[in-house]
């Protein structure tokens, strides 16, 4: 009996996991088989709805997909991918808690490990600086955003001159990501000042830096414009052709010299290839490998790469894929496809798509979308935002959860829960050995 065809997975993003499905759907009457994904989160979050999750519009678990729920022979192991070794054809993983290590054998490799957030070296920037890339920076910058508020409130706060820096938060770039936070941010904190009676809104300071001339340079100028003037007349404040220099305790140092005093900044300003793909003796491009059109990387038949990590033809524009949502997930698909028909002995075909259009949402209902070639402004592009994300949500369940949080967003005030971060077991052991006044004087 002759041993199974063995495809590993790195990486469970959109080109990762749709990698994956396709790879269950096309192989689910298929003997002699084998597919393992490698991830390091047990699930799949819905990226473009991470602002929605810091800006308390959605629940944290809505955006989210536990991967065993959508994959049923696909094996799937959580850990961290350690090294790949190409003439082995091995790849080593660690888990648990002792991060013991796993050495799996492939015959066709995948890589979509994405990328990392780039600080460019910048100085205090990595220590202090907020991430939106995951559903943990989500929460994270829910929780900052609402222990500031917190804290703002507070007499000493007044008394000490915090709350001007406690309340403005500076967001660094100026395209989708940036715009997306920015707007959310600006709507949660000002529809919750009414909660905290010490607060008022011209306390509230939100900042956009970037350094290209206007945001959203990815659409059309007209778009850009118009999302411009919407976020400054709701007190958004536009610090165009400047750049982060570098953060410290006095607040976010700019290239021109300026400090803004703030105890809160976002930086959505850069990203670099994931660091694991420097190891490996395969041609790449400014840090992404180079894949041919059938995404196979150049001098390798068996391994394949796309998403972020990979730099794929675009013959559309004759340039490269963008690394968006849509074209990764497409790539996933069709190089599941070209994984199969290589293992079987038979051709493969070169990727082709065309980008379908981008859609901004810029806050109070209101967005920016370009689609078919045509542009959208104001309600109709915020609710078309709404509803091709809601229809490329992985699984009716968590579908109908976000319609729901949606609808009910409508009637109730968003929800200044903070989730502490520490077991109640530890907070218990800390109040235990803290003397209270009443136990001093039984003393």
């Amino acid at each position: 009996m002759s041993a199974p065809k063995r495809i590993v997975i790195l990486g469970g993003g959109f080109a990762g996991l749709y990698a994956a499905l396709e790879l269950e759907k096309l192989l689910r009457r298929t003997e002699g088989v084998e597919v393992t994904l490698i991830n390091r989160e047990n699930y799949f979050a819905f990226t473009p709805m991470l602002h929605e999750v810091a800006a308390s519009d959605l629940d944290i678990t809505h955006i989210v997909n536990p991967v065993r729920k959508m994959l049923r022979r696909v094996r799937f192991f959580l850990g961290e991918v350690r090294s790949v070794d190409l003439d082995a054809k091995t790849v080593t993983a660690s888990h648990g808690a002792d991060e013991h290590e796993h050495v799996l054998p492939f015959d066709h490799l995948v890589l979509g490990l994405g990328s990392v957030t780039n600080f460019y070296g910048l100085p205090g920037l990595a220590e202090r600086a907020l991430t939106m890339r995951s559903l943990a920076d989500a929460i994270e910058l829910r929780g900052r955003i609402i222990d500031n508020l917190e804290e703002a409130d507070t007499e000493c706060a007044a008394l000490q001159c915090q709350r001007e820096p406690l309340l403005t938060c500076v967001v660094a770039g100026g395209g989708f990501a940036g715009v997306e936070t920015i707007a959310a941010l600006n709507d949660f904190v000002r529809h919750s000042l009414r909660f905290y009676p010490n607060l008022r809104d011209e306390h509230v300071r939100m900042v956009i830096v970037h350094s290209g001339e206007r945001i959203l340079p990815e659409l059309d100028e007209k778009l850009g414009l118009y999302a411009a003037r919407k976020l400054e007349s709701r007190g958004i404040e536009m610090r165009l052709g400047a750049r982060v220099s570098g953060c410290s305790d006095e607040g976010v140092h700019l290239d021109d010299g300026s400090v803004i005093r703030s105890r809160l900044v976002v930086w959505t300003a850069g990203t670099a290839p994931n660091p694991l793909l420097e190891t490996l003796p395969i041609e790449r491009e400014h840090g992404r490998i180079v894949v041919n059109d059938c995404l196979q990387v150049k001098g390798r038949a068996d391994v394949w790469a796309v998403g972020d990590c990979a730099v794929v033809p675009d013959h559309s524009t004759g340039g490269t894929c963008p690394p968006t949502a849509q074209h990764a997930l497409r790539q996933g698909r069709h190089l599941a496809r070209n994984v199969v028909a290589a293992a079987h002995g038979r051709p493969v075909k070169a990727f082709r798509f065309a980008a379908l259009g981008q859609l901004a949402a810029i806050g109070r209902r209101t967005g920016v979308a370009n689609v078919f070639g045509i542009n959208f402004s104001g309600f109709v592009a915020w609710w078309l935002w709404r509803t091709i994300y809601l229809s490329k949500l992985p699984r009716a369940e968590k579908k109908l959860r976000v319609a729901l949080d949606w609808t009910l967003d409508l009637l109730f005030s968003k929800d200044l829960v903070q989730f502490a971060t520490f077991p109640s077991n530890a907070a218990r052991t800390r109040l235990a050995r803290t003397p209270t006044p009443q136990m001093e004087t039984q003393r």
